[in-house]
Protein backbone atom coordinates (compact mmCIF):
# COMPACT_ATOMS: atom_id res chain seq x y z
CA UNK A 1 0.00 0.00 0.00
CA UNK A 2 1.36 3.58 -0.58
CA UNK A 3 2.41 5.84 1.83
CA UNK A 4 0.01 7.93 2.76
CA UNK A 5 1.87 10.24 5.03
CA UNK A 6 1.00 11.87 8.51
CA UNK A 7 1.47 8.00 10.19
CA UNK A 8 -2.05 7.22 8.48
CA UNK A 9 -2.91 3.76 9.08
CA UNK A 10 -0.10 3.12 11.23
CA UNK A 11 -0.21 1.52 15.13
CA UNK A 12 1.76 4.03 17.24
CA UNK A 13 0.42 2.89 20.56
CA UNK A 14 -1.66 -0.04 21.89
CA UNK A 15 -4.71 1.42 24.51
CA UNK A 16 -7.89 0.40 25.91
CA UNK A 17 -9.15 3.50 26.09
CA UNK A 18 -10.87 4.65 23.18
CA UNK A 19 -12.39 2.79 20.12
CA UNK A 20 -13.33 4.22 16.57
CA UNK A 21 -15.12 2.35 13.82
CA UNK A 22 -14.73 5.37 10.89
CA UNK A 23 -16.66 3.32 8.17
CA UNK A 24 -19.64 3.14 10.69
CA UNK A 25 -19.39 6.15 12.11
CA UNK A 26 -18.87 4.38 16.07
CA UNK A 27 -17.19 6.01 18.40
CA UNK A 28 -17.31 4.49 22.21
CA UNK A 29 -15.28 4.99 25.67
CA UNK A 30 -13.94 1.62 27.07
CA UNK A 31 -16.41 -0.09 25.12
CA UNK A 32 -19.07 1.85 26.56
CA UNK A 33 -21.04 3.69 22.87
CA UNK A 34 -20.70 8.05 22.90
CA UNK A 35 -24.10 8.34 22.44
CA UNK A 36 -25.02 6.29 25.86
CA UNK A 37 -22.18 7.99 27.81
CA UNK A 38 -23.58 11.53 26.25
CA UNK A 39 -27.13 11.03 27.27
CA UNK A 40 -27.37 9.43 30.35
CA UNK A 41 -23.69 9.77 32.04
CA UNK A 42 -21.77 12.90 33.38
CA UNK A 43 -18.46 14.08 32.78
CA UNK A 44 -17.08 13.15 35.96
CA UNK A 45 -18.30 9.66 35.95
CA UNK A 46 -16.93 9.64 31.89
CA UNK A 47 -13.83 10.93 33.38
CA UNK A 48 -13.74 7.96 35.71
CA UNK A 49 -14.69 5.80 33.54
CA UNK A 50 -11.55 6.83 30.76
CA UNK A 51 -9.32 6.71 34.23
CA UNK A 52 -9.93 3.88 35.79
CA UNK A 53 -11.64 1.69 33.15
CA UNK A 54 -15.21 1.10 34.65
CA UNK A 55 -17.95 3.31 35.84
CA UNK A 56 -17.69 4.39 38.81
CA UNK A 57 -20.15 3.22 41.60
CA UNK A 58 -22.01 5.96 44.09
CA UNK A 59 -19.00 6.35 46.36
CA UNK A 60 -16.34 6.51 43.63
CA UNK A 61 -17.95 8.83 41.70
CA UNK A 62 -18.87 10.94 44.49
CA UNK A 63 -15.28 10.63 45.69
CA UNK A 64 -13.79 11.33 42.19
CA UNK A 65 -16.14 14.47 41.96
CA UNK A 66 -15.19 15.90 45.78
CA UNK A 67 -11.46 15.43 44.62
CA UNK A 68 -11.52 17.46 41.55
CA UNK A 69 -13.76 20.52 43.63
CA UNK A 70 -11.21 20.70 46.36
CA UNK A 71 -8.20 21.15 43.01
CA UNK A 72 -9.98 23.98 41.77
CA UNK A 73 -7.68 26.62 43.19
CA UNK A 74 -4.82 27.82 41.63
CA UNK A 75 -1.14 27.91 43.10
CA UNK A 76 -0.35 31.71 43.43
CA UNK A 77 2.32 31.25 40.67
CA UNK A 78 -0.03 30.09 37.98
CA UNK A 79 -2.53 33.11 39.08
CA UNK A 80 0.35 35.46 38.68
CA UNK A 81 1.39 34.44 35.65
CA UNK A 82 -1.94 34.33 33.88
CA UNK A 83 -2.51 38.31 35.87
CA UNK A 84 1.07 38.96 33.67
CA UNK A 85 0.43 37.40 30.22
CA UNK A 86 -3.60 37.68 30.00
CA UNK A 87 -3.17 40.78 28.01
CA UNK A 88 -1.06 39.92 25.41
CA UNK A 89 -0.99 36.50 24.84
CA UNK A 90 -3.51 34.44 23.10
CA UNK A 91 -6.00 32.00 24.66
CA UNK A 92 -4.11 28.83 24.08
CA UNK A 93 -0.73 30.95 24.44
CA UNK A 94 -1.83 31.64 27.70
CA UNK A 95 -3.35 27.88 28.68
CA UNK A 96 -0.14 26.28 27.37
CA UNK A 97 2.33 28.48 29.80
CA UNK A 98 0.19 28.42 32.96
CA UNK A 99 -0.40 24.31 32.63
CA UNK A 100 3.76 23.98 32.25
CA UNK A 101 3.47 26.66 35.99
CA UNK A 102 0.86 24.19 37.43
CA UNK A 103 4.10 21.87 37.95
CA UNK A 104 6.16 24.51 39.87
CA UNK A 105 5.11 23.78 43.37
CA UNK A 106 4.29 20.18 43.29
CA UNK A 107 5.79 17.66 45.63
CA UNK A 108 4.79 14.90 43.33
CA UNK A 109 5.51 16.56 40.07
CA UNK A 110 8.76 14.00 39.25
CA UNK A 111 6.87 11.09 40.73
CA UNK A 112 5.18 8.85 37.87
CA UNK A 113 3.71 5.92 40.21
CA UNK A 114 -0.15 5.43 39.03
CA UNK A 115 -0.87 6.72 42.64
CA UNK A 116 0.98 10.54 42.06
CA UNK A 117 -0.15 10.39 38.34
CA UNK A 118 -3.87 9.38 39.34
CA UNK A 119 -3.49 12.68 41.32
CA UNK A 120 -2.09 15.31 39.25
CA UNK A 121 -4.78 14.00 36.79
CA UNK A 122 -7.49 14.91 38.94
CA UNK A 123 -5.52 18.56 39.68
CA UNK A 124 -4.87 19.33 36.19
CA UNK A 125 -8.65 18.59 35.23
CA UNK A 126 -9.78 20.87 37.86
CA UNK A 127 -7.49 23.62 37.20
CA UNK A 128 -7.65 23.33 33.48
CA UNK A 129 -10.79 24.25 33.78
CA UNK A 130 -10.00 26.97 36.53
CA UNK A 131 -7.02 28.32 34.59
CA UNK A 132 -9.57 28.97 31.50
CA UNK A 133 -12.39 30.81 33.84
CA UNK A 134 -9.38 32.43 35.48
CA UNK A 135 -8.29 33.94 31.93
CA UNK A 136 -12.19 34.85 30.11
CA UNK A 137 -12.09 37.23 33.01
CA UNK A 138 -8.90 38.86 32.35
CA UNK A 139 -9.66 39.36 28.54
CA UNK A 140 -13.34 40.97 29.89
CA UNK A 141 -11.37 43.09 32.18
CA UNK A 142 -13.84 41.62 35.59
CA UNK A 143 -12.30 40.36 38.71
CA UNK A 144 -12.46 36.41 38.26
CA UNK A 145 -15.54 34.37 39.74
CA UNK A 146 -15.25 32.44 42.42
CA UNK A 147 -15.48 28.40 41.85
CA UNK A 148 -18.73 26.84 43.29
CA UNK A 149 -18.96 24.09 45.15
CA UNK A 150 -22.15 23.26 44.03
CA UNK A 151 -21.88 23.27 40.75
CA UNK A 152 -20.46 19.99 38.81
CA UNK A 153 -17.51 20.48 36.27
CA UNK A 154 -19.34 21.84 33.08
CA UNK A 155 -22.02 23.96 34.91
CA UNK A 156 -18.97 25.78 37.15
CA UNK A 157 -16.74 26.28 34.04
CA UNK A 158 -19.37 27.86 31.82
CA UNK A 159 -20.24 29.92 35.29
CA UNK A 160 -16.22 30.90 35.30
CA UNK A 161 -16.14 32.19 31.81
CA UNK A 162 -19.19 33.73 31.37
CA UNK A 163 -20.08 34.79 35.18
CA UNK A 164 -23.64 33.93 34.57
CA UNK A 165 -25.48 31.19 36.02
CA UNK A 166 -26.24 28.14 33.53
CA UNK A 167 -29.82 27.07 33.37
CA UNK A 168 -30.32 23.24 33.58
CA UNK A 169 -30.50 23.20 30.21
CA UNK A 170 -27.23 24.83 29.47
CA UNK A 171 -25.59 22.74 32.16
CA UNK A 172 -26.50 19.72 30.33
CA UNK A 173 -25.89 20.70 26.81
CA UNK A 174 -22.47 22.28 27.99
CA UNK A 175 -21.52 18.67 30.11
CA UNK A 176 -22.40 16.42 26.84
CA UNK A 177 -20.14 18.52 25.10
CA UNK A 178 -17.36 18.01 27.33
CA UNK A 179 -18.17 13.96 27.13
CA UNK A 180 -17.87 14.13 23.42
CA UNK A 181 -14.24 15.60 23.19
CA UNK A 182 -12.92 13.85 26.29
CA UNK A 183 -10.89 11.33 24.24
CA UNK A 184 -10.56 10.23 20.17
CA UNK A 185 -7.89 7.48 20.06
CA UNK A 186 -4.65 9.05 19.11
CA UNK A 187 -4.86 12.38 16.93
CA UNK A 188 -1.73 14.87 17.54
CA UNK A 189 -2.55 16.02 20.86
CA UNK A 190 -2.92 12.65 22.56
CA UNK A 191 -0.14 11.60 20.47
CA UNK A 192 2.04 14.43 21.58
CA UNK A 193 1.08 13.61 25.07
CA UNK A 194 2.04 10.36 25.11
CA UNK A 195 5.50 10.65 23.07
CA UNK A 196 6.86 13.40 25.57
CA UNK A 197 5.50 10.88 28.55
CA UNK A 198 6.74 7.64 27.06
CA UNK A 199 10.53 9.25 27.63
CA UNK A 200 9.28 9.04 31.61
CA UNK A 201 8.87 13.39 31.50
CA UNK A 202 6.30 14.14 33.96
CA UNK A 203 2.60 14.22 33.25
CA UNK A 204 2.33 18.61 33.39
CA UNK A 205 5.20 18.47 30.78
CA UNK A 206 2.53 15.48 28.60
CA UNK A 207 0.08 17.72 29.16
CA UNK A 208 2.01 21.00 27.88
CA UNK A 209 2.80 18.63 24.92
CA UNK A 210 -0.60 18.07 23.99
CA UNK A 211 -1.87 21.90 24.29
CA UNK A 212 0.90 22.96 21.96
CA UNK A 213 -0.34 20.30 19.32
CA UNK A 214 -4.16 21.69 20.01
CA UNK A 215 -3.02 24.82 19.35
CA UNK A 216 -2.57 24.59 15.82
CA UNK A 217 -5.74 25.50 13.10
CA UNK A 218 -5.96 21.55 11.78
CA UNK A 219 -6.79 20.14 15.08
CA UNK A 220 -8.33 22.20 18.17
CA UNK A 221 -8.12 25.41 16.23
CA UNK A 222 -11.09 23.88 14.07
CA UNK A 223 -14.00 25.23 15.92
CA UNK A 224 -12.89 28.53 16.46
CA UNK A 225 -12.54 28.37 12.29
CA UNK A 226 -15.97 27.17 11.90
CA UNK A 227 -17.21 30.30 14.47
CA UNK A 228 -15.24 32.66 12.04
CA UNK A 229 -17.15 31.30 8.93
CA UNK A 230 -20.40 31.67 10.01
CA UNK A 231 -19.52 35.21 11.64
CA UNK A 232 -18.57 36.17 8.02
CA UNK A 233 -21.01 34.76 6.06
CA UNK A 234 -23.38 36.56 8.98
CA UNK A 235 -26.87 36.27 6.93
CA UNK A 236 -30.68 35.21 7.82
CA UNK A 237 -31.48 34.68 4.21
CA UNK A 238 -31.05 30.83 3.31
CA UNK A 239 -30.36 31.37 -0.79
CA UNK A 240 -27.48 34.21 0.41
CA UNK A 241 -25.84 31.80 2.80
CA UNK A 242 -26.09 28.94 0.46
CA UNK A 243 -24.11 30.96 -2.46
CA UNK A 244 -21.31 32.22 -0.41
CA UNK A 245 -20.57 28.45 0.30
CA UNK A 246 -20.98 27.65 -3.26
CA UNK A 247 -18.88 30.58 -4.21
CA UNK A 248 -16.00 29.98 -1.60
CA UNK A 249 -15.82 25.94 -2.35
CA UNK A 250 -15.90 27.36 -5.86
CA UNK A 251 -12.76 29.05 -5.06
CA UNK A 252 -11.10 25.67 -4.10
CA UNK A 253 -11.31 27.27 -0.10
CA UNK A 254 -11.65 25.09 2.69
CA UNK A 255 -14.81 24.47 4.70
CA UNK A 256 -13.44 23.81 8.38
CA UNK A 257 -15.34 21.43 10.29
CA UNK A 258 -15.57 18.89 7.72
CA UNK A 259 -14.31 15.72 6.71
CA UNK A 260 -12.54 13.70 9.36
CA UNK A 261 -9.21 11.52 8.94
CA UNK A 262 -10.84 8.47 10.47
CA UNK A 263 -14.53 9.19 9.78
CA UNK A 264 -16.25 7.97 6.16
CA UNK A 265 -19.35 8.78 7.42
CA UNK A 266 -21.10 11.18 9.55
CA UNK A 267 -19.28 12.16 13.05
CA UNK A 268 -21.30 10.19 15.66
CA UNK A 269 -19.98 13.51 18.05
CA UNK A 270 -21.53 15.72 15.39
CA UNK A 271 -24.70 13.35 15.14
CA UNK A 272 -25.08 14.63 19.31
CA UNK A 273 -23.85 18.29 18.75
CA UNK A 274 -26.31 19.32 15.90
CA UNK A 275 -29.17 17.81 18.44
CA UNK A 276 -27.86 19.84 21.32
CA UNK A 277 -27.39 22.98 18.99
CA UNK A 278 -31.28 22.73 17.96
CA UNK A 279 -32.10 22.26 21.85
CA UNK A 280 -30.47 25.59 22.31
CA UNK A 281 -31.39 27.38 19.73
CA UNK A 282 -35.35 27.30 20.73
CA UNK A 283 -33.97 28.39 24.57
CA UNK A 284 -32.23 31.47 23.24
CA UNK A 285 -34.09 32.40 19.76
CA UNK A 286 -32.01 35.81 19.14
CA UNK A 287 -29.12 32.85 18.41
CA UNK A 288 -30.96 30.42 16.45
CA UNK A 289 -29.45 31.94 13.55
CA UNK A 290 -26.17 30.40 14.00
CA UNK A 291 -27.74 27.03 14.31
CA UNK A 292 -29.81 27.71 11.08
CA UNK A 293 -26.97 28.48 9.08
CA UNK A 294 -24.65 25.57 10.21
CA UNK A 295 -27.87 23.51 8.33
CA UNK A 296 -27.39 25.46 5.61
CA UNK A 297 -23.89 25.13 5.60
CA UNK A 298 -23.71 21.56 6.06
CA UNK A 299 -26.70 21.13 3.28
CA UNK A 300 -24.18 23.02 0.72
CA UNK A 301 -21.30 20.74 1.20
CA UNK A 302 -22.79 17.51 1.25
CA UNK A 303 -24.51 18.28 -2.01
CA UNK A 304 -21.36 19.80 -3.32
CA UNK A 305 -18.17 17.91 -2.10
CA UNK A 306 -20.35 14.32 -0.22
CA UNK A 307 -18.26 15.45 2.99
CA UNK A 308 -20.03 15.20 6.53
CA UNK A 309 -19.88 17.25 9.62
CA UNK A 310 -16.72 16.61 12.35
CA UNK A 311 -17.23 17.10 15.84
CA UNK A 312 -15.69 20.94 15.37
CA UNK A 313 -18.67 21.92 12.92
CA UNK A 314 -21.85 21.87 15.42
CA UNK A 315 -19.05 22.37 18.45
CA UNK A 316 -19.46 26.00 17.45
CA UNK A 317 -23.03 27.12 17.21
CA UNK A 318 -23.04 25.50 20.98
CA UNK A 319 -20.33 27.28 22.49
CA UNK A 320 -22.00 30.72 20.69
CA UNK A 321 -24.96 29.77 22.05
CA UNK A 322 -23.98 29.33 25.58
CA UNK A 323 -21.94 32.48 25.56
CA UNK A 324 -18.98 30.95 25.06
CA UNK A 325 -16.29 33.88 23.87
CA UNK A 326 -14.90 32.06 19.97
CA UNK A 327 -11.39 32.95 20.90
CA UNK A 328 -11.70 30.14 24.05
CA UNK A 329 -13.18 27.66 21.82
CA UNK A 330 -9.88 25.53 21.94
CA UNK A 331 -9.61 25.91 25.47
CA UNK A 332 -12.50 24.68 26.03
CA UNK A 333 -11.68 21.57 23.79
CA UNK A 334 -8.56 21.21 26.37
CA UNK A 335 -11.06 21.57 29.23
CA UNK A 336 -12.17 18.05 28.47
CA UNK A 337 -9.87 16.67 26.59
CA UNK A 338 -7.66 16.97 29.45
CA UNK A 339 -8.93 14.00 31.02
CA UNK A 340 -8.48 11.75 28.18
CA UNK A 341 -4.67 12.93 27.95
CA UNK A 342 -4.06 11.97 31.29
CA UNK A 343 -5.83 8.95 31.07
CA UNK A 344 -3.17 8.28 28.21
CA UNK A 345 0.03 9.35 30.28
CA UNK A 346 -1.32 6.97 32.86
CA UNK A 347 -1.78 4.43 30.40
CA UNK A 348 1.69 5.06 28.68
CA UNK A 349 3.33 4.52 32.06
CA UNK A 350 1.86 1.74 32.80
CA UNK A 351 3.25 0.13 30.45
CA UNK A 352 5.68 2.46 28.92
CA UNK A 353 8.38 1.99 26.06
CA UNK A 354 9.96 5.17 24.35
CA UNK A 355 8.16 6.44 20.75
CA UNK A 356 10.86 6.46 18.42
CA UNK A 357 9.60 6.07 15.44
CA UNK A 358 11.96 6.22 11.76
CA UNK A 359 11.42 8.52 8.57
CA UNK A 360 12.00 7.71 5.19
CA UNK A 361 14.58 9.60 4.09
CA UNK A 362 14.29 11.76 1.07
CA UNK A 363 17.70 13.44 0.76
CA UNK A 364 21.31 12.97 -1.40
CA UNK A 365 23.79 10.52 0.46
CA UNK A 366 27.82 9.88 -0.08
CA UNK A 367 28.32 13.87 -0.75
CA UNK A 368 31.50 15.45 -1.05
CA UNK A 369 32.97 18.35 1.57
CA UNK A 370 33.46 21.09 -0.45
CA UNK A 371 35.15 23.60 1.58
CA UNK A 372 34.68 26.59 2.27
CA UNK A 373 36.81 28.68 0.26
CA UNK A 374 35.26 26.70 -2.89
CA UNK A 375 31.78 26.94 -2.22
CA UNK A 376 29.35 28.18 -4.62
CA UNK A 377 25.82 29.87 -3.09
CA UNK A 378 23.01 27.34 -3.45
CA UNK A 379 19.76 28.43 -4.55
CA UNK A 380 17.03 28.63 -1.90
Amino acid sequence: MADKGGLEGIVAAKSGLAYIDGQKGYLCYRGIDIFELAKRSTFEETGYLLTFGELPTREQLDQYSEDIKVNRDLPGVTTDVLKMIAERSTPMEALRTAVSTLSVDDSEKDDNSREANLRKANRLTARVATIIGQYAAHRAGRDPVQSDASLGHAANLLWMITAKRPSELEANVFDQALILHADHELPASTFAARVTAATLSDMYSAATSAIGALKGPLHGGANQKVMETLESINSDDPDTIRQWVRDALGRKERIMGFGHRVYKTYDPRAKILKELAAELAEQHPDQAKWFEMSKLVEEVVLEEKSLYPNVDFYAASVYRMLGIPTELFTQVFAASRIVGWTAHVVEQHGDNRLIRPTTEYTGEIERDYVALEDRVPASV
